[in-house]
């Protein structure tokens, strides 16, 4: 609270009558009226002694006065309110005020956003406790709250920056404590819960950095089982799945996959796809993992996607199913397919075209949605960023490209396979457009 400088000249109380001036006495300008809403009860902090005084007073908060009671009582705060207020593991809760059970404290709680859950670790030993064990993790779940949450990493930055869903929040992760062939070298990201994972090599080898976003931290996390890049990967319910790619110690090009669980922080063999393959895409649909186009080991492009289906625990092939895609040749090295996934549709950007292309399941064909607001086409895919946003598609890139340079762009939209025109929404995020348009490495979590 703020010292106020002027006091009204007309007092009244809760029943709206006025008070007698003589009824106060002047105390110097250390004390503040705080209301409580039983029995009219006023909380009075002395700023010197750090207690309470308790007195039946006007409904308006008054720097300087207390009024006159032999009702008044003082109670110990147990805050130096002189030195700043200090994180304490002390009931303040006065007996007066009614106490929220445990049960609503927890579905309360459990709606803040995920991003702001490390403050909570800040406030006592209990919600420390309940984030730690995974209590208010679980709650979200249960009630049904779900939130996206975008991280990334542009070129020329070090940081990685983390996102609310609406752009309107960002923040800063920690510096991450790699060496710096890892910081400089290609890597790999996906989100598994509320981790992080950033693959890549090391002086030392290949390895996983991963983010905490409970704690605020990173630290080095279990090695996949079969070290990777370029691979495939895809999330859901907290677990993450990989597949394919080349082989970080054998140099082969796999057919291998795995899958990561956050809780355990362990990878876990899949079954073998059918065909080897690098620079694939991934997404999770109809609660299976798909794995899409991507290079065969004579770096041949494949128009073909395997789904892995973890009920029957094998791979089934879909081929042709990028047949209709103007795709670019393996000599000129293309990104991986950029797709993604909004209400069980499948999505990609033909990025010769700059098109917005809709996967029509039951003719295995693809339909144009048109033009997307960024430049696939300048780097040939790479530096773009397509991801799902829950309802919505994101789109993170340049839409216009000049010697003074503009910088990152920001879009979202809410498809859907019949739509004859998309209204791609420009997002503010706070400062992106003084960030490179090219991004590095972008991925989504949601939890």
């Amino acid at each position: 609270m703020s010292k106020g400088k002027e006091i009204e000249e007309k007092q009244v109380d809760m029943e709206g009558n006025e008070f007698d001036d003589q009824e106060y006495e002047e105390n110097g300008d250390n004390f503040y009226y705080c209301e409580s809403d039983e029995e009219e009860i006023i909380h009075v902090i002395d700023l010197n002694s750090s207690a309470a005084a308790y007195s039946i007073v006007s409904d308006e908060l008054r720097p300087g006065k207390i009024r006159k009671s032999n009702a008044s009582s003082y109670v110990n705060f147990g805050l130096d309110l002189s030195l700043g207020i200090k994180p304490q593991d002390a009931d303040y809760t006065h007996y007066h005020v009614p106490q929220l059970s445990d049960e609503l404290e927890n579905m309360i709680v459990a709606r803040i956003p995920l991003l702001e859950f490390r403050k909570l670790c800040l406030l006592n030993k209990k919600f420390l406790a309940q984030i730690k064990n995974g209590d208010l993790l679980r709650e979200r779940r249960m009630i049904g709250v779900r939130e996206a949450s975008v991280f990334m990493l542009a070129s020329g930055e070090d940081n990685w920056w983390a996102f609310d869903q609406q752009f309107t929040f960002h923040k800063a992760l920690p510096v991450l404590p790699c060496d710096g062939v890892f910081r400089l070298g290609d890597k790999e990201s996906l989100c598994a819960g509320t981790h992080l994972l950033v693959c890549g090599n090391e002086l030392d080898g290949p390895v996983i950095w991963t983010y905490d976003v409970i704690m605020n931290k990173w630290f080095k996390g279990s090695s996949m089982i079969q070290p990777r890049c370029l691979f495939a990967s895809a999330s859901s319910g907290g677990l993450a799945y990989v597949a394919g790619g080349i082989g970080l110690e054998s140099g082969g090009i796999l057919n291998s996959a795995e899958k990561y669980d956050p809780m355990t922080r362990s990878w876990e063999p899949l079954p073998r796809m059918k065909v080897k393959r690098k620079m694939c895409s991934g997404v999770y649909m109809d609660d299976k993992f798909f794995v899409i186009g991507g290079q065969s080991q004579n770096n041949e492009v494949l128009t073909c996607a395997e789904v892995f289906d973890e009920k029957r625990n094998i791979w089934v092939e879909i081929p042709g199913i990028l047949n209709g895609l103007t795709l670019p040749s393996s000599q000129s090295t293309p990104s991986p397919p950029l797709v993604a996934v909004v209400n069980n549709e499948l999505y990609t950007i033909e990025t010769s075209t700059n098109s917005l292309m809709v996967y029509l399941k039951t003719s295995n064909s693809w339909r144009d949605l048109g033009p997307i607001p960024v430049r696939a086409d300048i780097n040939k895919g790479w530096g773009v960023a397509f991801k799902s946003l829950g309802n919505e598609l994101l789109v993170i890139g340049g839409s216009t490209i000049s010697l003074s340079g503009r910088g990152m762009t920001i879009y979202t939209c809410c498809p859907y396979p019949s739509a004859e025109t998309l209204n791609w929404k420009l997002l503010d995020d706070g400062g992106g457009n003084r960030r490179s348009h090219f991004i590095m490495n972008c991925t989504v979590m949601v939890a």
